[in-house]
């Protein structure tokens, strides 16, 4: 579905509130990158780009993600937590189960205070095939970087178009974004407007078809999540 700009501004507003606990910065070797939380009936999970996954090296800690407050520290280092990530290279797309992220923090003297994105908002195949061909709003909340390497929290609206049996974001992302959650919105039948989350952004590819990045599709996503 594609949004009048006013009402773009208003779900991504929502969405900041809503769900802007669930990303975390990471720190990667070259390229930083988003990862999120999802909460799903088999487990939770942090998901990001397999491109980030194989270079991640620490998650970054915002004050406003982790209590009591000034407990945590700046960063969760992923030295051990690595090897763990179930890597898709077909998908595109790394995911953790979050189990040893928990036992890190009660280690620690903290816990995590994270907003995860609920599998009850994934997006769905009969919702992917209802966008059509035509382009529909893409609303990316992700951690961006700015002048001091700072990683601010950030939404970029932009388009997203059916690029085959998937999706893809038409213009080029700032640095930060990889791995970061797009979300769009779909009319249910009484025609009320409802959040889906449309997957996981992946490195800009040279396929021809101009700039702009592949989206893991959630839907495929959740069909390959690990056995926690």
């Amino acid at each position: 579905m594609l949004l009048e700009p006013d009402v773009e501004n208003e779900v991504a507003y929502e969405l900041c509130q809503l769900l802007g606990r669930a990303i975390l910065p990471v720190d990667a070797a070259g390229d930083p990158g988003t990862a999120f939380f999802l909460a799903h009936p088999d487990g939770e999970f942090l998901l990001t780009a397999d491109a980030v996954a194989g270079r991640a090296r620490r998650l970054g800690l915002r004050p406003s993600v982790t209590e009591p407050v000034g407990v945590a520290g700046g960063a969760v280092p992923l030295v051990e937590l690595a090897a763990r990530w179930a890597r898709d290279a077909r998908l595109g797309v790394a995911v953790l189960p979050t189990g040893g992220l928990h036992a890190f923090a009660e280690g620690q003297g903290w816990r995590w205070r994270v907003q995860p994105v609920p599998a009850s908002v994934a997006v769905g195949a009969d919702d992917l095939a209802g966008f059509g061909a035509g382009p529909v709003t893409a609303i990316v909340l992700a951690l961006g970087v700015d002048g001091d390497d700072g990683r601010p929290l950030e939404v970029a609206v932009e388009r997203a178009v059916r690029d085959g049996d998937r999706l893809r974001v038409t213009a080029a992302l700032p640095a930060g974004y990889l791995g970061a959650p797009v979300f769009g919105v779909r009319p249910d039948a009484a025609g009320e407007i409802g959040l889906r989350c449309l997957g996981v952004v992946l490195p800009a590819d040279d396929d021809g078809t101009g700039p702009g990045h592949p989206v893991a599709t959630l839907d495929r996503v959740l069909a390959e999540l690990p056995v926690t």
